[in-house]
């Protein structure tokens, strides 16, 4: 086994650990990345998502580098496709047309930007990248963690990196538990936090939202591309999840529940299957390649990715579980993926009558992988640690605080906007999808109540199982990292804690105002629409 120091050790390559990594370096000092997959992203690439963002986040509502990461991604596609003219001169080009995000794009896209991103601290030798690195222990020393033990999933090799701080950018919160740092997983229960969605009687920390296993599929009109039925395709096309509210019926359909309402909804599969109403039509959702781009002949087939009520998995939760439930439950996930795709070329039915789409087939080539689904499960919800301040539904919600602002916070280190938006859960709750207001990121929530030189960088901060359905999202994922990453660089040059930067008001100040130099802004501006 070997041995490194480092000054910051951020752990997972996520969407807030690469964030992280640009942060702690930003300041001059060293940091190593490490990741469990060979691309960094997160769930923009690994877990193949492209972003869920704010309605204005053309203009405000994000960090200067979040939004350097949008330009890199268009410029690829300005750089190295054939687009049109009007599509190659329009400057929010959504290169896969998708209606979902303003940015739609291909994940090995985004990990050529986000690899740009980090390029010059890596040549400066600034950052480190380690690829396929698993965290397995972590050494503390009272309220302290001293070293984090990493296991090459290549070859089985180990190594242990000793660190000044620990951020944790892992997808589900892993270094916490490793660490044994305090945290809450699951469904608070409603007289614990007082929020109107939370779960009545007992925490259900089992209770978490679904993951999916998403895949990227294209279209070939005129081919037949059916092969052999998944191992379980059967027991998949005739489920039926036992949600409350009730599902309306079979997972692989076309009706499924609208999410505001719990209502049942009907979609289709292809805009020409509604040539009226077009948004009815799943493919946009997520498209990734959209043919309107470019001249004829030049992108034969669209591709989209598959994100959607029929592929989520509520059969498990993987948190704190045995690896053999782990292993069961992220493998029943993606043959429910696997079945979705079958279904679709085979026996989904069409407006004409017809059953199946035999010309659908898997893009191994947009996921990196040999079978089309992404490299890693989409995860929305993580384990969350025990924060100096947890912020709720109360704080963010419109029904619940019965205005039009959000609660806003002194200690302020970015800013989010998004629908709190969780699917349906591993409790077997249907959706829970209610209005959230313009919020902050407050510098409490990033705090862990004992441990002091650990830090959440991903969608591990100090948030409920309702409030996290708003603040799990791409933008502010990042800037969650972006601020852990700059924090710990903070303390490293003051030799302060993150807990006195949060209880000093002057340290506070301080670093807001290092913050908004690095391009995060803290408020939202006055006269945004609501």
């Amino acid at each position: 086994m070997s041995a490194t120091h480092v000054e910051i050790l951020i752990v997972g390559g996520g969407t807030g650990g690469v964030a992280a990594a640009l942060g702690a370096t930003a300041l001059g000092h060293s940091a190593i990345l490490t990741e469990e997959t060979d691309w960094i992203g997160g769930q923009l690439t690994a877990q193949a998502v492209p972003p869920d963002e704010n309605r204005w986040i053309e203009q405000f509502g994000c960090t200067v580098r979040y939004r350097q990461f949008r330009h890199l991604v268009r410029q690829y596609y300005r750089d190295h496709y054939p687009l049109t003219p009007a599509a190659r001169r329009n400057p929010h080009l959504n290169p896969g047309g998708g209606s979902v995000s303003r940015l739609c794009h291909e994940p090995r896209v985004a990990v050529a930007a986000l690899e740009q991103m980090l390029s010059y601290q890596i040549a400066r030798g600034h950052l480190q990248l380690r690829l396929w690195r698993k965290p397995i222990a972590a050494a503390t020393d009272g309220d302290r963690v001293t070293g984090v033990t990493l296991q090459n999933l290549e070859t089985g090799d180990t190594e242990t990196v000793t660190a000044d701080f620990v951020l944790d950018a892992t997808e589900l919160g892993d270094l916490l538990a490793l660490a044994n740092v305090e945290y809450v997983s699951g469904a608070e229960s409603q007289r614990d936090t007082g929020e109107p969605h939370a779960v009545s009687g007992e925490p259900q920390p089992d209770n978490v939202q679904a993951l999916t296993w998403c895949f990227a599929m294209g279209c070939d009109p005129d081919g037949d591309h059916v092969g052999d039925p998944p191992p379980h395709y059967e027991q998949w096309r005739d489920y039926v999840p036992a949600l409350t509210p009730a599902w309306p019926g079979p997972m692989l359909s076309w009706t499924y529940t609208q999410p505001i309402t719990c209502e049942p909804i009907e979609r289709v599969l292809l805009p020409e299957d509604c040539p009226d109403e077009p948004n009815r039509a799943l493919w946009l959702y997520r498209r990734l390649i959209c043919r309107d781009h470019y001249p004829p002949g030049a992108m034969p087939h669209e591709a989209t990715l598959v994100n959607w009520p029929q592929n989520d998995y509520v059969e498990g939760n993987i948190i704190d579980a045995d690896q053999e439930s782990v292993d069961r439950h992220l493998e029943a996930s993606r043959q429910l993926s696997l079945s979705l795709f079958y279904w679709m070329q085979t026996e989904a039915p069409r407006p004409d009558g017809r059953t199946g789409y035999p010309g659908l087939y898997l893009r191994p080539d947009l996921t990196g992988t040999a079978d089309g689904l992404a490299k890693y499960p989409y995860i929305r919800e993580s384990r969350r640690i025990r924060a100096l301040f947890t912020v709720t539904e109360n704080h963010i919600g419109r029904q619940a605080r019965g205005e039009d602002r959000a609660e806003p916070f002194a200690d302020s280190i970015g800013l989010g906007s998004y629908r709190i938006d969780l699917h349906p859960s591993t409790g077997k709750d249907n959706y829970i999808d209610v209005s959230s207001l313009p919020f902050q990121i407050p510098l409490g929530s990033l705090i862990p109540v004992r441990v002091e030189n650990l830090l959440p960088a991903c969608k591990n901060i100090g948030t409920t199982h309702i409030s996290n359905g708003c603040y799990r999202l791409h933008p502010v994922e990042w800037n969650i990292g972006e601020a852990a990453g700059l924090l710990a660089a903070f303390c490293l040059e003051r030799d302060h804690a993150p807990r006195q930067v949060h209880e000093q008001k002057e340290l506070t100040e301080d670093f807001q105002q290092l913050l908004r130099a690095q391009g995060i802004e803290l408020e939202w501006p006055a006269i945004h629409p609501v």
